[in-house]
């Protein structure tokens, strides 16, 4: 017989009413917004018994003579049944509780509450809790797996999670529901249930159909709909026998399918159309006990009888309609709706899942009572493969959530935008970090505005498209210099803005339609371009636009992302082209954007905040990893803002959640860097994670230098500077752990000056092996950064050629050829340490930079001084620094380092080294030409490599105390006609055939001046400067003879260096100080002189 709808009665006041059966099923209890607990023993008892438990109850839930509410008061209290004695208080909370279950032997219970928060409380020792972390709204219903293992929950944000109650885990959220701010404002309140008995399946209320989830794989089995819902559904429940589902709608529909079958059997309708808020199967028979949202109690009998068998449905008249009605109910019409309702937050596989496979196992637990119903099965096989991800959602980076009614609607390192949007009132307030670039701001909120974003410049607002309004994006430009501030563009039809991102100068907008729309700052529209996939979030810095949108689909919890970074300036381009975007596994993206600097970074929901390496090929690097940070497993930190120098993390602590609420005002946290280097706690360790990100950290300075930008010099001394002293001591530390071969790894990562530190160390730790390779490393050194000098010689002499007939006047091209004028560096008389002339690569021809300098004009030129040799020429560099410091190289393409200012003098102390660190390093700014005598000699690229770094074996034990030797100023003629050829090229042309002899196999002339630099490089400085003032036009034949001279000197004392460096690798180990050669050879090793 069909099944009958008995005439509803009057329960409680008007308001939510919850409904249940005792164990036995011979009566009805209820609770409702009277704070009142009613016991019927059947729906015509005009007397019910009546415990009153507070002002207001909002769930009961009864098991073994324990009637458990969750009351107005934010406590979980227990009565006995039926008397009604107060038992006590199960727990508290800190808001009222919106749900509480028993689990299946009625020991637990679980409780949910609007303080986001889970509980499962022992009955008999309520100090047995356990607290589950992890919604980010109020808690709207609870569900206890029969078995015990897991616990169901849905929220107002959206989510349903699994929790796995012995560790307190949650394996799996889906993002199924509508977000809300409050349960009064819920759309449903999502009562869901897991079949009894086996446990297999989670129905869950979602929209106008009820989702299947099985266990363990947590896969979306089927769907079960009706063409009759119209509205959304509220909550199901399922017969104790685990055959029948019913579910209840907010329209007051009730429909009651065979789950097997996926048949509806039952449709019936609340006689006044209130929302069912509360259903309870009877634990024997066919009988469903519901509540509407009015406090009215209403009773459905015959629904099936006990042994299983359904009843004779009214809407299913024959054979014919019921197969029809199945293919209705779970096929393509409930497969369409689930695309069209909830496309973005989950997958429908019910094609895939169908079969009777799934009820097998099903079938030991509930007899034979399934054999006699038909059964409809697929024959398309079971999937059981990865299954994909649902697609996180576009969101703004430092935004909460949108159903939150107070919310930042962006808080970044300008200022901060919060929205207003209750019953008081619908505003939008506009704050500034710092109060001079602009007054805080209050707005209406009259288009509903649901992203922002904030630069020094302007305030970018854009809403959603309304069934009357178009999506618009509103602009108010503060920095605008007429009366015009504010401008608004709407969108076209169909097409929302989802991201929203502000630049200099440029505003952007990504669409629903996959159109990302560039405005300038004053509303003029600019390109627009499609987006590979739909978008993410996006962020601006400057000229730099970075996209992330999906590029695919994920599986398995993964998200499947891309990136683009464009630079918008006057040359556009793209710099990363729709990389993959890396995250830890199972994690979504929280937020991307630019540190300070303009180094774009993001952080995942793991807490993992990476950074663009520039450095390397424009990859990821991890740079540190918030949760380290956290004290509780469900403590985060919302993160508002990146800095590299200093390295800071502004990030706001948020315990409990994963935002922050607007008040109170939240204060921000600043934590350090650290990236994952193995074996941190060694000291090795620390020292190579402390180089490796200054290294990553001042990557900024080269981009900002090769894009033109203004930056501190002074910070990237500092930084060189400490990577330098890092690499230092790596290598004394393994060079006590013998370990020479890593030593000569660090070495090649240092430069110059560090290398012949290193040589240095490494001689006086009597370490010849590692002395002699690091010697053979600063050479190789040398000669490549002499390479690289003619490779830049020839880019000028060739721009020199281009300019040919044009005005000589400094130009960009032309600010340069003061490294090519540089020759010889020459030092002051009486004051000067040591001498050292440092020549220049030329290649044959007449170099077209040497204008007018005559040789009559050419005063000596004191060591730092940094001039031009053309009269009229402008000086765009200045060299701040005494006449002990060296000229500072130009074209090096690298600031001073840690080494640069230190002491040449071997009589200067160890204390005077240790003064001398700590002045101040050259600087070089353009400056305006002062007024200079002519001259034309300058100190060269090699002044500050050479008497520092690329000290060239100078044998000083003859004449120690005779190091300050006097050095001409040595500069070649200047004509219109002809250039007078330096010292080195005169040496070079004489000594080529030698350097032929000796390297049969070089062809290229860049070779052979190589090698010629190096064995110039070794002359004396006597001969060096014959061969200057040969060059400069001195007697020939003096040179020539003191040249020869000197070299049979020189090699003979080679010679013997070499025999006694011999004897001396041959000596035994515990020979005692080393005798004078050998120290020789090691001071030449080091290039210093001792």
């Amino acid at each position: 017989m069909p099944a009958t709808q008995k005439p509803m009665r009057y329960g409680h006041t008007e308001g939510h009413t919850d409904v249940c059966f005792d164990d036995s099923g011979s009566c009805i209890v209820t609770c409702g917004s009277d704070g009142d607990v009613r016991i019927w023993e059947d729906l015509d008892d005009d007397d019910p018994k009546s415990i009153n438990v507070g002002e207001k109850a909002y769930s009961c839930a009864l098991k073994n003579g324990k009637l458990v509410t969750a009351v107005s008061n934010n406590t979980i209290q227990v009565h006995t049944f039926p008397e009604g004695v107060p038992d006590g208080i199960l727990t508290r909370f800190t808001t009222n509780a919106n749900h509480v279950v028993f689990n299946g032997d009625g020991t637990k219970i679980a409780a949910g509450s609007s303080d986001f928060l889970v509980k499962i409380v022992d009955v008999m020792d309520c100090s047995q809790q356990k607290t589950f972390r992890g919604h980010d709204a109020p808690v709207l219903s609870l569900s206890f797996d029969p078995k015990d293992i897991f616990l169901a929950s849905s929220s107002c944000d959206g989510s349903v999670k699994v929790w796995q109650i012995s560790d307190q885990t949650c394996p799996i959220s889906w993002p199924l529901l509508q977000k809300c701010n409050d349960v009064v404002n819920a759309k449903s309140i999502c009562r869901l249930a897991w079949q009894p008995k086996s446990g297999k399946l989670l129905a869950v209320p979602v929209e106008k159909s009820v989702k299947l989830y099985k266990r363990e794989t947590w896969s979306n089995q089927f769907d079960l709909s009706d063409d009759l819902i119209s509205q959304t559904l509220n909550i199901v429940t399922w017969s104790p026998c685990g055959q029948y589902l019913a579910a209840g709608s907010i329209n007051g529909l009730i429909i009651i399918w065979n789950v097997e079958t996926k048949n509806c059997i039952e449709r019936v309708k609340h006689e006044k159309g209130y929302a069912i808020c509360g259903l309870s199967w009877h634990p024997t028979c066919g009988q469903i006990a519901y509540t509407d949202a009015e406090g009215n109690l209403g009773l459905l009998e015959n629904v099936c009888d006990p042994s299983g068998k359904m009843s004779n449905s009214k809407g299913i008249v024959n054979d014919e309609e019921d197969d029809d009605d199945l293919m209705l109910a779970s096929g393509r019409p409930r497969q369409r709706s689930h695309i069209l309702e909830d496309d973005e937050n989950s997958v429908d596989v019910t094609m895939l899942k169908i079969g009777s496979s799934l009820f097998k196992e099903e079938e030991d637990d509930q007899g034979g009572s399934i054999h006699n119903l038909p059964v409809v099965t697929s024959q398309r096989p079971f999937y059981d493969g990865p299954m994909p991800t649902p697609r996180q959602k576009p969101f703004q980076s430092g935004s909460t959530p949108l159903h939150l009614t107070h919310r930042f609607m962006v808080w970044n390192s300008i200022g901060i935008i919060r929205c207003y949007n209750d019953e008081q009132d619908n505003a939008i307030d506009v704050e500034f970090h710092d109060t001079s670039i602009h007054h805080a701001t209050h707005l209406l909120n009259t288009f509903n505005y649901t992203v922002a974003d904030l630069s020094h410049e302007a305030v970018l607002l854009a809403c959603e498209s309304t069934d009357e309004l178009a999506s618009k994006l509103h602009c108010l430009h503060l920095s605008s210099w007429d009366s015009s501030k504010e401008w608004i563009v709407d969108m076209p039809p169909n097409e929302d803005i989802e991201a929203i991102c502000l630049g200099q100068g440029w505003a952007a907008a990504a669409t629903s339609s996959l159109l990302l729309r560039l405005f300038t700052i004053g509303g003029v529209q600019k390109e627009v371009f499609s987006l590979p996939g739909p978008i993410v979030s996006m962020a601006g810095h400057g000229e730099q636009l970075v996209i992330v949108y999906h590029r695919g689909t994920g599986f398995d919890g993964d998200q499947c992302l891309g990136v683009q970074l464009l630079e918008l300036g006057k040359k556009k381009k793209q710099i990363l082209h729709g990389d993959p975007l890396p995250l830890t596994r199972k994690s979504y993206l929280v937020w991307v954007g630019f540190s300070a600097e303009g180094t774009p970074c993001y952080v995942d929901s793991e807490g993992i905040v990476r950074m663009l390496n520039r450095g390397l090929g424009h990859t990821w690097t991890p740079v540190c990893n918030t949760r380290e940070h956290c004290k509780g497993k469900s403590d985060h930190y919302w993160v508002v803002g990146i800095h590299e120098n200093p390295q800071q993390l502004r990030c706001i602590p948020c315990k409990g959640s994963r935002f922050p609420p607007t008040l109170p005002r939240p204060a921000v946290a600043v934590l350090s860097f650290k990236l994952p280097y193995c074996q941190t706690a060694t000291e090795k360790g620390q020292m190579e994670e402390q180089y490796w990100r200054s290294v990553i950290f001042h990557n900024h300075l080269d981009y900002l230098a090769k894009n033109g930008y203004e930056y501190e010099e002074s910070a990237k001394n500092q930084a060189t500077k400490e990577q330098q002293e890092l690499l230092l001591k790596m290598l004394a530390l393994s060079c006590k752990l013998e370990r020479e071969f890593r030593c000569v790894e660090l070495a090649g990562l240092m430069t110059q000056n560090a290398v012949n530190l290193a040589i240095k160390y490494a001689s006086r730790s009597r370490r010849l092996i590692l002395a002699q390779r690091l010697g053979e490393l600063a050479v190789e050194k040398a000669a490549e950064l002499a390479a690289t000098q003619a490779e830049e010689e020839e880019e000028e002499d060739f721009r020199k050629k281009l300019n040919v007939g044009y005005s000589n006047t400094s130009t960009e091209w032309s600010q340069p050829r003061l490294r090519n004028q540089v020759e010889e560096d020459t030092e002051d008389n009486g004051e000067a340490d040591n001498t050292e002339e440092n020549t220049e690569i030329h290649k044959h021809g007449q170099n077209p930079f040497f204008k007018s300098a005559d040789s009559s004009d050419m005063p000596a030129l004191k060591s730092g001084a940094v001039t031009s040799s053309s009269q009229g020429r402008i000086n765009p560099f200045k060299v701040s620094g005494n006449s002990r410091e060296p000229a500072i190289s130009v074209s090096s393409g690298r600031s001073t380092n840690i080494l640069d200012t230190m002491n040449k003098s071997s009589k200067k102390s160890t204390a005077l080294n240790r003064a001398t660190d700590n002045e101040k390093s050259p600087v070089i700014k353009p400056l305006i030409p002062k007024p200079k005598p002519k001259q034309a000699s300058a100190a060269s690229f090699f002044q500050k490599r050479t008497s520092q770094a690329d000290r060239t074996e100078e044998v000083k034990e003859e004449n120690p105390k005779n190091s300050s030797s006097e050095t001409p100023a040595v500069c070649p003629q200047n004509t219109e006609n002809q250039r007078p050829k330096t010292g080195f090229q005169m040496w070079l042309e004489e000594n080529r055939s030698n350097i032929l002899s000796d390297n049969p196999d070089f062809s290229d002339e860049a070779d052979i001046i190589k090698e010629g630099m190096v064995r110039f490089k070794v002359l004396s400085s006597e001969e060096r400067k014959a061969w200057a003032a040969k060059a400069k036009g001195g007697t020939a034949s003096d040179g020539a003879e003191e040249k020869k001279r000197k070299r049979v000197v020189d090699e003979s004392q080679e010679t013997e260096n070499q025999e006694e460096k011999m004897k001396n690798l041959n000596l035994p180990k515990k020979q005692k100080p080393l005798d004078l050669s050998t120290n020789q050879k090691l001071s030449a090793f080091a290039f210093k002189q001792e």
